[in-house]
């Protein structure tokens, strides 16, 4: 029986598109400075202080209260975030192995690879799982995962139509890292 109740953390950290590439990043080099985050992620400042500010609010990243020296991390991950990094570090290695550019994902993309990997293979199912999500949202995600090449859909002939979501090689191995 799948489950009935999504991971908060899996939600959370696809609340904004480069969460997961960051909290890896910081957890790789155990903090950094706001412009060695800026080159390596590849993301304009803006988007950069936006996904901070946000992993602030959830409570992952914090200032460093000894910044100042040149060698010292302006960021680091809290002992909350810590747990998350370890989580978007294996999501994010499963990315760049399937090719996946890291930020692709849409805020529900991953939420939906779970989802799907759990059994959860119609959009109604998927709908009740996401709750929060709207029918838009659940619908440009699948849209999304089926451009990269995470999901196939199967339109089953019946009276009335429907569909159902299946992985493929590359979405199983996004949705094994997504539940370790």
């Amino acid at each position: 029986m799948p489950s009935r109740t999504p991971d908060p953390l899996l939600v959370q950290l696809g609340s904004h598109r480069w969460l997961v590439p960051l909290l890896a990043d910081l957890a790789a080099h155990r903090g950094a400075r706001f412009v060695e985050l800026v080159h390596r992620l590849g993301l304009s400042r803006d988007s950069l202080t936006r996904t901070l500010d946000a992993a602030a609010a959830i409570g992952w990243v914090q200032r460093n209260p000894g910044h100042g020296h040149p060698l010292r991390p302006e960021y680091i991950l809290t002992g909350k975030g810590a747990a998350a990094a370890s989580r978007a570090a294996t999501i994010a290695e499963a990315q760049a192995e399937i090719g996946l550019p890291p930020g692709a994902a849409t805020r529900w993309g991953l939420p939906l690879v779970a989802g799907i990997g759990a059994g959860h293979d119609r959009f109604n199912a998927l709908s009740r799982l996401l709750a929060p999500a709207t029918p838009r949202a659940l619908s440009q995600g699948l849209t999304a995962l089926g451009k990269h090449g995470l999901i196939q859909r199967e339109v089953i002939d019946a009276r009335p139509p429907a569909s159902r979501y299946d992985l493929t090689k590359s979405g199983a191995l996004l949705a094994a890292a997504c539940v370790a």
